[in-house]
């Protein structure tokens, strides 16, 4: 089994601690193309504030402002570790056309529906060149959050 660190935006991140996200979709690259298998840990990157008293606190809990009044936002990608709070287990990888996503799936994503997610994709992926209409294939990663 191998942890692997995985970025979430602070929406999605809400969406895992509801529940209501159990998948995830990326566009393939070398980097994430056979990779992470099923078994596989990923723990959840979001973004933080590492100056609040002795504890982190996550943007996606106080979406204004650090409750210490010290907003001074860390990207997700500069989370260590040991901040992470959300670790995720992987039941199953596969691939697919991005614009094959079904109404069920998209749920999973933490939507509402596959008109919701169209425009996640487009408001997430759109500055790297990869927009909905180029229907990428990706790797879809269904997950179940790990309770401590």
């Amino acid at each position: 089994m191998t942890e692997r660190p995985i970025l979430f935006s602070a929406p999605m991140v809400r969406a895992i601690l509801d529940g209501c996200k159990t998948q995830t979709r990326r566009k393939i690259t070398n980097k994430n193309a056979q990779r992470i298998r099923a078994g596989d840990t990923l723990w959840v990157r979001e973004t933080f504030c590492g100056t609040c008293g002795d504890d982190p606190c996550y943007r996606a809990s106080h979406e204004e402002e650090c409750p210490f009044n010290k907003p001074h936002w860390k990207p997700s990608i500069h989370m260590p570790r040991d901040y992470s709070r959300i670790s995720l287990k992987v039941k199953s990888v596969r691939t697919e056309q991005l614009q094959n996503i079904s109404e069920q799936d998209a749920i999973a994503e933490g939507v509402g529906s596959k008109e919701e997610f169209k425009s996640l994709w487009n408001s997430i992926n759109t500055e790297d060149g990869t927009r909905w209409d180029d229907n990428p294939k990706v790797i879809v990663i269904e997950f179940e959050r790990i309770m401590p």
